[in-house]
């Protein structure tokens, strides 16, 4: 199976206080998107195409290998990922079988939670998420803030990337989506046309990088 990944690198960082996007801050001296470029080769992907502000496309490519591909990302991740899947036609490459998408700012995913991803495609899925079980207790709360009820935690699962799927089936979903429509995730896109979703065990090192604190727990963390 031949893989390509896609790492979503176009937003701000003004959360985290920078001045800069997110996936150019830097973590133990590198910057967060040259950690999730490299989580993605370690784990089995044969290249990668990262989407990037179109203002900041040189900073980019001054960070990554050559061999990566940089393209202008859009607004919305949505328009990203479209961007990053358009350019895979244009690679001067065999057309990949499967895509995986990942975020950036998760830069401490371990590489066998892409093997995992990439193993459950090569079984027959045609998109699997990472993921880890709730662990906190969920509840449902009214317009005043006053719990109304819990929700059982027992199905529940939080999410994670990279996220994989049959590179027709995401081209596919995303021509279907409505203009305008916006997903937090590529899982939901390809959901809203019927296509299931499996499951494959995620880390708790592939925590999103959100905040500041999120980013002090990860320079913590790369040294364990």
């Amino acid at each position: 199976m031949h893989a390509v990944g896609i790492v979503a690198a176009a937003g701000s960082g003004l959360r985290l206080g920078a001045d800069l996007p997110k996936a150019l801050v830097p973590l133990a001296g590198r910057p967060l998107v040259c950690w999730a470029v490299d989580t993605l080769l370690a784990g089995g992907v044969a290249r990668v195409v990262v989407a990037v502000p179109a203002s900041e496309r040189a900073a980019f490519a001054a960070v990554l290998a050559r061999d990566v591909v940089v393209v202008d990302g859009g607004a919305t991740r949505t328009a990203s990922v479209r961007a990053a899947l358009a350019a895979m036609t244009d690679l001067g490459h065999p057309t990949p079988d499967a895509v995986l998408v990942h975020d950036a700012a998760r830069p401490l995913t371990p590489p066998d939670v892409v093997a995992r991803v990439l193993a459950a495609l090569a079984d027959g899925a045609r998109a699997v998420v990472p993921v880890l079980p709730m662990a906190d207790t969920v509840v449902v709360v009214d317009d005043a803030g006053v719990v109304t009820g819990a929700v059982p935690r027992a199905p529940l699962r939080r999410v994670q990337t990279p996220q994989g799927f049959d590179r027709a089936t995401l081209v596919a979903a995303y021509a279907a989506l409505d203009d305008g429509a916006e997903h937090t995730d590529d899982a939901s896109v390809v959901r809203a046309v019927g296509v299931p979703v499996v499951t494959v065990a995620g880390a708790e090192r592939a925590a999103k990088v959100t905040v500041v604190h999120d980013l002090e727990v990860a320079e913590l963390q790369v040294g364990t």
